[in-house]
């Protein structure tokens, strides 16, 4: 056991330079996806608290593209946008856009009316109301929502690497068309610290944000 054990740390010691490359090319495409999902599924759950009708419609959709293997969204990518990078942090981004939309249009949806109301009778404007009430107050459960995409995305950004995007995926590939485990483990091992690391660090943020009265 320790004899495999050696080996396979031999393994990762040798291709140290490769894996620092391949981690930092994964870290890059899942912060640039993320981050961009964030941009854009904050504002459309706010706006499906505003406007309700259209909650239905957004949610929905999100919820198609998340039911859609990844394999055949990246092959749909592929004739628009080609290989590489670009179709990689779509797919990724689209991926990641339910869970930040849900527990956006969630947390506005469930403020306590009482302290709306408490907000309009000071005077507040619906845009006051929304910065200085509802978004403090429903920040814990979007950092929530954050937190699955950042984690579910660190484990998809492996199938970057299908379409020459790089990423850690590209060790765990190429070890399976040789059938090399120990190539398979060191691409593994690095994305599995990886989503830890980041579901670590943000559920630390999670908790920073969330009012003294609330945590567990």
């Amino acid at each position: 056991m320790m004899a495999v054990l050696n080996e396979y740390i031999s393994f990762i010691i040798e291709r140290s330079d490769q894996l620092l490359t391949l981690t930092g090319e994964h870290i890059y495409l899942t912060l640039i996806a993320v981050v961009i999902a964030i941009a854009i599924g904050v504002p459309l759950g706010i706006l499906i608290t505003r406007v309700k009708k259209l909650s239905g419609f957004v949610i929905g959709l999100a919820n198609a593209l998340q039911a859609m293997p990844s394999l055949a969204m990246l092959g749909f990518m592929i004739p628009i946008l080609g290989i590489g990078s670009r179709p990689s942090i779509v797919m990724i981004f689209l991926y990641s856009l339910l869970p930040i939309i849900k527990n956006t249009y969630i947390g506005l949806s469930n403020v306590d009316e009482s302290m709306l109301e408490a907000g309009k009778g000071m005077g507040m404007t619906g845009g006051q109301l929304m910065r200085m009430v509802q978004l403090p107050l429903a920040l814990p459960v979007i950092m929530g929502g954050i937190r699955i995409s950042a984690v579910t995305a660190v484990g998809l950004t492996t199938l970057a690497a299908l379409i020459g995007a790089g990423g850690l995926g590209q060790l765990i590939y190429r070890g399976i068309s040789m059938v090399n485990n120990k190539m398979i483990i060191a691409g593994a091992i690095p994305a599995m610290i990886l989503a830890l690391l980041v579901d670590f660090v943000l559920s630390l943020m999670e908790k920073a944000v969330t009012p003294k009265g609330l945590r567990k």
